[in-house]
């Protein structure tokens, strides 16, 4: 497949992409190597080639999920300017 100049500016124009016409010419030379590029990835044979997610087959860790506080909510409002017990005070916005 070859891309000529007036689907380069069919393609800018439907993607909203302005191209100057003094990269045009630049412009289709990149774009039709990277069709070649494509056409010779289909080339490859990957019949007996599996698809992976990844580069190894190891999975990740898992933990059990547990509902907890943290235990130190007096250290989170430790800074606080106003707090009471342990919960941050904040102004009233709203009448």
């Amino acid at each position: 497949m070859s891309l000529d100049k007036s689907t380069l500016e069919r393609v800018a124009y439907l993607a909203r992409i302005k191209i100057e016409d003094s990269e045009i010419n630049k412009m289709t030379t990149e774009l039709n190597n990277i069709m070649k590029w494509i056409e010779e990835l289909n080339e490859v044979d990957i019949e007996n080639v599996s698809p992976m997610t990844g580069v190894s087959n190891e999975s990740l860790r898992e933990r059990q999920d547990m509902v907890n506080d943290g235990g130190y909510s007096d250290k989170i409002v430790s800074n606080a300017p106003e707090k009471i017990d342990d919960t941050f005070t904040v102004p009233k916005v709203i009448e």
